[in-house]
C-alpha cells in the first residue's frame, strides 16, 4: 500500500514532471542546434494581450502547484495525527530558526548555483534560462513571488518531507533515502539541461541531509522560496541590462 501510495503521489506531481523533463532533454539533445544555443522559457504569458485572462491562468497555475503537496500532507496525516509537527511544518514553534537557517541555506546554495549554471552553459551542457517572460504589468512581480512560494511548497513537501518519511516507513537506509530524494529533484529539472540536473541534485543532497538532521521542512521551503524569487524577479529586472535572453 505504501509503495502504491508513493507512486500515485509522484504520478500526480513531480514524478510526472520528471518524465516530461526526460522527454524534453531527449528532444533538446537531438536537435541540430547546440544545447547552449537553445533557450528554456519559464513563467511565460498564457494569454498575450489579454492581461486579466492571463492573470487567471497564472493563478490557476500557482494553485496547481499547491494541491499535490496538500494531498501528500493529507495522506501523511491519515496515519500520523501529528504529521505537520513531525515534519517541521508548524512554523510557529521555531520561527526564527526557520527564517535564519532558510536564509542561510539560500545563500549557501544560491551563489554556487549561479556559478554552476554559468559554467554548464559555457561548456554547452545547459540551455540559456529565461526565468521570466511575463509582460511588464502590475501583477507580474506578485505572480512571480506566488509561483516561487508554490514551487517551494510543492517540492519540499513532496520530495523531502513526504517522500523521505514514506521511504523511512519502508525501512530504506538513510543514504538511499537521501539519494532518491536528490535524484528525483535533479530529474525534474532536466528540461534546463544537464547543468540543471546536476545543480539541483546537489541541492537535493544538501536539503535532504539537513532534513535528516533537523526534521524541519519549513527552513527548506523558505530557502527555496528565496532562491526562486531571486531567480524570477532578479531576471525580470536584470535581463535587459545584462543582455540575457
Amino acid at each position: 500500500m505504501l509503495r502504491n501510495e508513493i507512486l500515485l503521489v509522484l504520478g500526480v506531481s513531480l514524478g510526472m514532471s520528471a518524465l516530461y523533463s526526460l522527454l524534453v532533454i531527449i528532444d533538446l539533445q537531438t536537435r541540430p542546434v547546440p544545447l547552449s544555443s537553445q533557450v528554456t522559457a519559464m513563467n511565460t504569458s498564457q494569454a498575450p494581450g489579454r492581461p486579466w485572462l492571463d492573470l487567471a491562468y497564472q493563478l490557476r497555475g500557482a494553485l496547481g502547484l499547491v494541491i499535490p503537496a496538500l494531498l501528500a500532507l493529507h495522506l501523511l496525516r491519515r496515519d500520523r495525527p501529528f504529521a505537520i509537527a513531525d515534519i517541521g511544518l508548524d512554523w510557529r514553534r521555531r520561527p526564527w530558526f526557520d527564517i535564519g537557517t532558510g536564509a542561510l541555506l539560500a545563500a549557501v546554495i544560491g551563489v554556487p548555483g549561479i556559478g554552476l549554471y554559468l559554467v554548464a552553459h559555457s561548456l554547452g551542457f545547459n540551455t540559456a534560462i529565461s526565468a521570466s517572460s511575463l509582460p511588464d504589468i502590475w501583477w507580474g512581480v506578485p505572480i512571480l513571488v506566488l509561483k516561487a512560494a508554490g514551487n517551494a511548497f510543492l517540492e519540499e513537501v513532496v520530495v523531502v518531507a513526504y517522500l523521505m518519511t514514506r521511504l523511512g516507513d519502508l525501512r530504506w537506509r538513510p543514504w538511499a533515502i537521501i539519494a532518491a530524494s536528490a535524484l528525483l529533484r535533479g530529474s525534474y529539472h532536466l528540461y534546463q539541461g544537464w547543468g540543471g540536473f546536476v545543480g539541483n541534485a546537489i541541492m537535493g543532497v544538501v536539503f535532504a541531509y539537513f532534513y535528516t538532521r533537523t526534521k524541519r521542512v519549513m527552513p527548506l521551503i523558505i530557502a527555496h522560496t528565496l532562491l526562486d524569487i531571486g531567480a524570477f524577479v532578479g531576471y525580470r529586472y536584470l535581463a535587459g541590462p545584462l543582455g540575457l535572453p
